[in-house]
């Protein structure tokens, strides 16, 4: 089993598209919100192409399970013809529970304790644009990173990325040369 992690793609289609070259074969895939606008702490990206983003999240092939991120507008909406879930998106796979948010509406302290209490097994948030996982009891969490505008102090995860979860196992890629990380 494997499940897709990307956020934060703030309408570049261009971080999309390297994203899918490792997440094409996955089974789900979770998006953690900002799905299209840069926001005015941004300048555009190179690949900045909204409409186009849209197109593609559209016209995925595979399950796509999106929650709103703070940059995230009831306008799009009008492009995004799939859901986009707010705060959470719960599903359970092959028996495990997975929560999905942005992470922009309360400090993750709160989100895992949230997680805990609903016996959740993966939590999967965003909003800091740095890849990161961490186990809290039997909790796992992770952050998918951003393949657009990455923020990390950490100069090898300053990065653009995505993940997955493959058989339990969390692996990340570094979209800029196509290597997997070690976070």
């Amino acid at each position: 089993m494997k499940i897709g992690l990307i956020a934060d793609t703030h309408g570049n289609l261009e971080g999309w598209q390297r994203a899918w070259e490792f997440l094409h074969d996955s089974d789900v895939i979770f998006h953690c919100g900002d799905l299209l606008y840069h926001g005015p702490r941004f300048d555009p990206a190179p690949g900045y192409n909204p409409r186009e983003l849209a197109e593609a999240l559209n016209h995925c092939p595979l399950p796509l399970l999106i929650t709103q991120g703070n940059a995230d507008a009831e306008v799009d909406t009008l492009f995004v013809h799939l859901p986009i879930q707010s705060p959470y998106v719960f599903a359970q796979i092959e028996g495990q529970r997975f929560i999905a948010t942005h992470g922009h509406r309360e400090p993750l302290e709160k989100c895992v304790e949230k997680a805990q209490t609903w016996r959740v097994d993966v939590l999967v948030t965003a909003h800091l644009h740095v890849p990161t996982v961490a186990r809290y009891g039997d909790l796992l969490h992770i952050n998918p990173g951003t393949p657009t505008y990455p923020l990390s102090q950490e100069e090898r995860l300053a990065r653009p990325t995505c993940a997955a979860l493959v058989d339990d196992e969390v692996q990340f890629w570094a979209l800029d040369t196509g290597e997997r990380l070690s976070v």
